[in-house]
């Protein structure tokens, strides 16, 4: 009898144990895509018809997490939606390839105002030298199209880059910056005194852009910040 009785009982014990995993990770499912269709509301990343969007709340048990309103990890990864310039020029649409921001140590402050903080955000944005080249010629407007492509001697904020073709009234290859600073990324093409154009990308508050280079795949640019407030959020409802 007694046999009998731990048996049952050990079955119970995995019985439950399953079940709060299968309402654990139904919960985080549930909570991941709140908080990605925040982020799309909020900060406007997923406004394109390839866009995505994807937020992963890292860290197991979740309910434990949520319901102390304290989470470990929070990931946010985003690609292939669209900024356009400080000044809304015609044609100024920058796409960007990719923008991923890690969250450390996620705190909701108010389940009222929907307000969360987290001690440490770092990410990178990723751009692609299509999309580099395909604003420039659109923006230069005239001497044919423009390749922006790899160029060595980034440093700090600024990225070196090649402009190929017509750019600033200039024919042939020659160099351009990427500059990176708070939220603004502002390009500088041969011959042109001032910016072709300035781009913000909306980030949380307290984050900026900490260095910018240019690499195989496209201009990357590094960004970190402490104490981040995430405005409205959704962690839990």
């Amino acid at each position: 009898m007694r046999r009998r009785w731990v048996k049952v009982l050990a079955v119970t014990v995995v019985a439950l144990a399953a079940l709060f995993t299968v309402a654990d990770r139904v919960a985080v499912h549930y909570a991941d895509k709140e908080v990605a269709q925040l982020a799309a509301e909020k900060y406007g990343y997923r406004n394109s018809t390839d866009g995505h969007l994807d937020v992963s709340i890292d860290g197991f048990p979740f309910l434990t997490q949520a319901f102390s309103q304290d989470f470990e990890h929070v990931e946010l990864d985003a690609g292939k939606f669209t900024v356009d310039t400080t000044g809304n020029a015609q044609g100024g649409y920058l796409p960007v390839e990719r923008l991923r921001i890690d969250l450390r140590h996620v705190r909701v402050t108010s389940l009222t105002a929907r307000n969360a903080e987290a001690d440490l955000a770092t990410g990178e944005v990723t751009l692609s030298y299509d999309a580099l080249s395909g604003v420039v010629s659109r923006l230069a407007g005239s001497g044919g199209s423009v390749r922006v492509s790899q160029a060595p001697g980034s440093a700090g904020q600024a990225a070196k880059v090649t402009v190929s073709g017509g750019a600033g009234g200039r024919q042939g290859d020659s160099g351009g910056t990427v500059l990176a600073q708070g939220n603004e990324i502002a390009l500088t093409v041969p011959g042109a005194e001032r910016p072709v154009a300035t781009w913000r990308i909306q980030l949380p508050e307290n984050t900026g852009f900490t260095e910018a280079r240019s690499t195989a795949d496209g201009v990357r640019i590094a960004l970190v910040g402490h104490l981040v407030n995430l405005g409205a959020s959704r962690f839990t409802r």
